[in-house]
């Protein structure tokens, strides 16, 4: 009885949402997997809000599948499904054909209808970890398909007509690591747009060499496949794209022409350069061996915290429990964001992850702050709305309360102004705190919040060309691991980064941000190496909750990546 009452009283963010009208509608975390749960899935008053374009549902693992009235959503065109526990999808999802995005990773599918290939519309299909072992044929129907990932399922193979059509004129991205694929067809030269394709941790044994007929193609990772052609799989473990697709190019043995051939040509290697057609195209003419060798000078060193009182330290209150209870933080030591176009690099690295593996700040949030700006310690802490004061990025200081007022009222106003239905930037995360009476917040030794997850910085720590230490952030509602992948996730990339910076010499200030101390040409740091420095997380009686980098993190299998610990 309490179910059938659960199920006959209209949840209050459906009711909110039928009553202003709104075109987006978000439901996550725990509170509402608990209604899920109560009304043996979604609330169905849900599907009468025709007017939504964007719908959210996430971190419910109460909900095992979507009712086939979904259908009636007529006008969506985002549809967030990831990180519950769906076991199936209805083919009622065929007819929505406005659908630009479908995400619906982090479940556990183990199909998907083949009326997916009726959503003309779909732009980005995500059904990253699941348990998917076959995807749906006529794919190559979703003709505007620009971005897809396939990775953590169990796929054999990719769907024959995902290569072979050349109707896919915009499909840019496929991210199909770690399944099982044992083949890659050879008529991938059809898709004319794809700039990045990341098959590694597969079963191949072969690349095709019409890989390199792909005319944007950028980014490739075969990583972690055990290649007939060792020369060739030593490449794809170390060498950047364009030099195996220049193997690929000239015939190498791209298809794998047996393990004494592959040998010979490795030993034959060691004692020549590479060809006059490579060589020309190559800085300071270097074979592929000393191209890994370089790649190899990637490193990230751990130094260990002390207990000194000089030791950033970060105390967490207990408010924070029922709000945004977990948190890690580290200090990066040498990044180099002053060249060029650097610190834009970075910032674009940074939107990246929180669209991808933070889920839009769903399930994580990480800030960035000038080390040098802040004083330590630390207090991770919850604080009312209209007593949180900030200065936000790029405005004045104001209550955390004020601030996401004003921020609904832009949203409003660009909806209005632009004639759309979806909002940007900020906008798109003020619904995580609905329904909070206390905001999560980082504040420093002085008093001042130099953070609002997941919302925004403070002015007082923004980063700069000149930022040579940072102190990271990641925060989560969900759980503590999620704050560590991301870290991880984070601190690669910033290598990454600072290899790519140190490799390529560009002019200072191209990207706009001139710092009138610096030379004309960038300054050469003498290595391109990071230090990461341990930051410990305590409770409020000073009992360690966490220290990051642990030894169980930063585990990294990037082969050109080495960790000294």
């Amino acid at each position: 009885m309490a179910a059938e009452s659960a199920s006959q009283t209209i949840w209050p963010e459906i009711e909110k949402a039928e009553r202003e009208n709104r075109r987006e509608l978000v439901l996550h975390g725990a509170a509402v997997d608990k209604k899920i749960e109560s009304c043996g899935g979604i609330h169905p008053r849900l599907y009468s809000l025709s007017l939504l374009n964007y719908l959210e549902v996430s971190q419910c693992p109460s909900l095992h599948s979507i009712h086939q009235d979904i259908r009636s959503l007529v006008h969506l065109q985002s549809l967030i499904l990831c990180r519950n526990k769906i076991a199936s999808v209805p083919k009622d999802i065929g007819e929505l054909k406005a659908l630009k995005v479908l995400d619906l990773s982090v479940n556990a599918l183990q199909d998907l209808p083949e009326e997916i290939s009726c959503l003309s519309e779909l732009t980005t299909l995500n059904v990253s970890c699941n348990n998917i072992r076959d995807l749906p044929l006529g794919l190559s129907q979703c003709t505007k398909l620009c971005s897809i990932n396939v990775s953590k399922n169990e796929l054999t193979q990719l769907p024959e007509d995902l290569c072979s059509s050349s109707s896919l004129e915009l499909l840019n991205t496929i991210i199909a690591s770690e399944n099982a694929i044992e083949q890659l067809s050879s008529e991938i030269h059809n898709l004319s747009a794809l700039k990045v394709l990341d098959l590694s941790n597969n079963k191949l044994q072969e690349i095709p060499f019409e890989l390199a007929d792909c005319p944007k193609l950028k980014e490739i990772n075969f990583k972690g496949n055990k290649l007939k052609d060792k020369r060739l799989e030593k490449m794809v473990n170390g060498c950047q794209t364009k030099s195996v697709l220049d193997y690929l190019r000239v015939g190498g043995r791209g298809k794998g022409k047996g393990k004494q051939d592959g040998e010979s040509a490795e030993r034959s290697d060691r004692n020549r350069n590479v060809s006059k057609k490579k060589n020309a195209q190559r800085q300071k003419n270097k074979t592929e061996e000393e191209e890994v060798d370089e790649l190899k000078q990637m490193v990230v060193r751990i130094l260990h915290v002390s207990d000194s009182p000089a030791a950033v330290m970060v105390k967490v209150s207990p408010q924070v429990k029922d709000v945004r209870p977990f948190i890690v933080c580290c200090i990066v030591k040498g990044m180099n964001l002053k060249p060029g176009n650097a610190l834009k690099r970075f910032l674009v690295a940074q939107t990246k992850l929180h669209d991808e593996i933070c889920a839009k700040r769903t399930a994580a949030t990480i800030a960035t702050h000038d080390l040098s700006l802040l004083k330590a310690p630390l207090q991770y802490d919850a604080r009312p709305p209209d007593v949180l004061r900030i200065v936000p990025l790029g405005r004045k200081e104001m209550k955390a309360g004020d601030l996401l007022k004003m921020l609904q009222q832009e949203a409003d106003e660009q909806r209005k102004q632009k004639k759309r239905q979806n909002v940007s930037g900020l906008h798109k995360y003020l619904q995580l705190l609905d329904g909070k009476d206390h905001y999560p917040c980082l504040v420093d030794a002085d008093g001042h919040v130099i953070s609002f997850p997941p919302i925004t910085n403070s002015e007082r720590t923004k980063i700069k060309k000149t930022t040579r230490e940072l102190f990271l952030e990641v925060t989560s509602s969900t759980n503590l691991q999620i704050c560590k992948d991301v870290m991880d996730a984070m601190i690669i990339k910033m290598a990454e980064l600072n290899k790519f910076t140190f490799d390529h010499k560009e002019e200072a200030g191209s990207d706009g941000e001139m710092d009138s101390t610096s030379d004309p040409l960038v300054d050469s740091s003498a290595s391109p190496e990071l230090s990461v420095v341990q930051v410990k997380v305590l409770d409020a009686e000073g009992n360690l909750k966490v220290v990051y980098p642990s030894k169980t993190d930063l585990t990294s299998d990037v082969s050109h990546l080495t960790i000294v610990r």
